[in-house]
């Protein structure tokens, strides 16, 4: 079993030290070291995206990723994130980058407004809506209390992939109280602007 040390690395660090690992070494089984929420996630999301199994235990500082032997060569392709539903598949990919709680500048009660009834409006986009990406301010959105949970949990339901930068939720200490959407790291934020036909960039 190989074994990647990832501790105290800051993201996206740790994915890209697993994935440099796996693309020179092509083990069969790996042991992955992390030392927080965010990392867990993204390096067992990013594993399972490469046809691993991961499991994980421990808390805090010492937290243990394993992977059963044997991979999914169906899943061994596809880059963490890039899967997406057959439906839209066809459709024009468009990821909209949200990086604020609120839409532009001058007074932040309205902006506030403005950026609910943008995400309530969202789904006018249809099947054409891709990745919906929250990064700094834009992931207290995601979390407890967001007056726009409710739609962004049915845009889930939906289908739609949801990402909330781990950086970011650790910053302002929302890891805990994140609701919906996947945490993720700058490695899946660049990769889903290069498969994207279009990126919206709002804060």
């Amino acid at each position: 079993m190989k074994e990647i040390d990832t501790r105290g690395l800051a993201c996206p660090a740790p994915v890209l030290l697993v994935k440099e690992t796996l693309d020179r070494e092509q083990p069969d089984t790996l042991l992955v070291r992390v030392d927080n929420e965010a990392a867990r996630e993204n390096v067992s999301r990013f594993l399972a995206s490469r046809g691993f199994t991961p499991q994980s235990d421990g808390a805090g500082a010492d937290i243990v990723i394993t992977t059963a032997a044997g991979r999914n060569v169906e899943q061994s392709h596809e880059e963490s994130g890039s899967a997406e539903p057959r439906e839209r598949a066809n459709n024009r990919k468009i990821m909209v980058l949200i990086g604020s709680e609120t839409i532009g500048a001058g007074d932040n009660e309205l902006g506030a407004k403005l950026m609910t009834a943008f995400i309530k409006t969202l789904k006018e986009m249809g099947g054409e809506l891709w990745r919906l990406v929250f990064i700094n301010g834009g992931v207290k959105l995601v979390a407890t209390g967001s007056p726009v949970l409710a739609d962004l949990l049915a845009y889930q339901q939906r289908g739609l992939m949801i990402l909330a930068c781990g950086t970011c939720l650790n910053h302002y200490g929302l890891m805990a109280e994140k609701q919906c959407g996947q945490t993720t790291n700058m490695l899946d934020i660049v990769t889903a602007m290069q498969l994207a036909d279009k990126v919206i960039t709002f804060g």
